[in-house]
């Protein structure tokens, strides 16, 4: 079920937040990004946007950004629509693998709102609304994972006995 997004507010200041977002559907992936962009400046976050051709490159600048210290978290903005080929479903499962992976192996959270939508309504709802826009949701999100990973104790590394 679609929830409508909630007028949230959680403190951004001193988290920096990267954006991957794709080219392809840019209608639809810009509606998410303005919102996205827009909530984390209304919450004092520092932002840093870097554009891919499609969903599929999202995973390797996301790498990046998983792996740079000074990035508290990653979304990640893609829109795929589902066709008469089975395309659409390798791609969403591609991405989201190696977005989960990014994800575990560097302890940082990583926002997927690569949306994999049965039509373009379905794609307007959750890109172009204001009520229901996914960037909105990805943003909130991040900002509340950065605060669970800062309260969180430091790992601890084991190391084997020689």
């Amino acid at each position: 079920m679609l929830k409508k997004n909630r007028k949230t507010k959680v403190a951004g200041k001193g988290f920096h937040v990267a954006i991957v977002a794709a080219e392809y559907n840019a209608r639809y992936v810009n509606g998410m990004l303005k919102a996205a962009q827009s909530y984390l400046d209304e919450q004092g976050a520092e932002v840093t946007v870097v554009r891919v051709p499609g969903a599929f490159e999202i995973p390797a600048v996301a790498a990046h950004f998983a792996e740079d210290q000074s990035t508290d978290a990653v979304i990640c903005l893609g829109l795929i629509l589902e066709g008469v080929t089975a395309h659409a479903d390798h791609i969403g499962k591609a991405v989201t693998d190696g977005l989960v992976l990014l994800q575990i192996n560097y302890k940082k959270p990583v926002i997927h709102e690569v949306l994999l939508v049965k039509d373009l309504e379905h794609a307007r709802v959750r890109c172009l609304s204001q009520e229901h826009n996914k960037g909105t949701e990805a943003a909130q999100t991040a900002l509340k994972m950065c605060r669970v990973m800062r309260k969180l104790p430091p790992s601890l590394v084991v190391l084997p006995a020689e």
